[in-house]
């Protein structure tokens, strides 16, 4: 029999859902969902979120966002001349602190919405001490700053995630499939994205169903 001949996928755009109808909470990001949901009554003015690559944080953010109306400006962007505009929407989040910051501008930021009352959110994949900072005030200002940590799922949220991203891509797969992919592949909300947009891709091009035959062969491209 001669072989299904193969499809050259398209990168056609999907839309994911980010709102906070679509945030899935389990144990490993609970305790972010909740602080984020008491703004603005939080411990402190300024919280600082960590969490793996694909973690779901700006996710979170955007969540929040389109509750609270904030600002939200990539950390390697952030210049002193966005510091009054940022502090003027009521509430702020600087994303992906890891990638390099402006320590200048940030402590001008932290110090402005200090004196205007308003609330700083800062993500990043490590924690503060590992970015090399050199403004002991600034230093300062971020051991004040309210940690909390997204770790990787479990196995409920894992399987709620994949369930999640395919139908993102409005990918029908059965739940043996989910199954399969939960108990053999590494906890992580980074991978999870990475297999299905490759079992999207692969059953677009073979022109076939996401089976678990499938799915075992995209997990051997992901960890090799």
């Amino acid at each position: 029999m001669a072989e299904t001949p193969r499809q050259l996928p398209l990168d056609l755009p999907h839309e994911q859902a980010l709102g906070r109808e679509d945030y899935l909470v389990g144990r490993s990001n609970r305790a972010a969902y909740e602080l984020l949901e008491r703004w603005p009554d939080w411990p402190s003015p300024v919280i600082m979120l960590a969490g793996p690559v694909g973690s779901g944080k700006s996710h979170l953010v955007e969540a929040w966002r389109q509750d609270t109306g904030a600002a939200v400006i990539a950390a390697a962007d952030l210049t002193e001349g966005y510091v009054e505009a940022l502090v003027a929407a009521g509430a702020v989040a600087v994303e992906d602190a890891h990638n390099g910051i402006n320590e200048t501008a940030l402590f001008h930021l932290l110090n402005a919405a200090r004196q205007a009352d308003v609330r700083v959110l800062i993500t990043s994949r490590t924690w503060p001490a590992s970015w090399n900072l050199r403004l002991p005030d600034l230093m300062s200002r971020l051991r004040a700053a309210t940690p909390v940590e997204i770790e990787e799922p479990d196995d409920d949220l894992l399987r709620q995630v994949l369930v999640k991203l395919f139908a993102d891509r409005q990918l029908a797969v059965e739940p043996s499939v989910v199954e399969y992919l939960v108990v053999r592949m590494e906890r992580s909300l980074g991978v999870a994205c990475q297999v299905v947009e490759r079992l999207d891709r692969e059953a677009l091009a073979g022109r076939v169903k996401i089976t678990r035959p499938l799915a075992g062969r995209v997990l051997e491209t992901v960890y090799n």
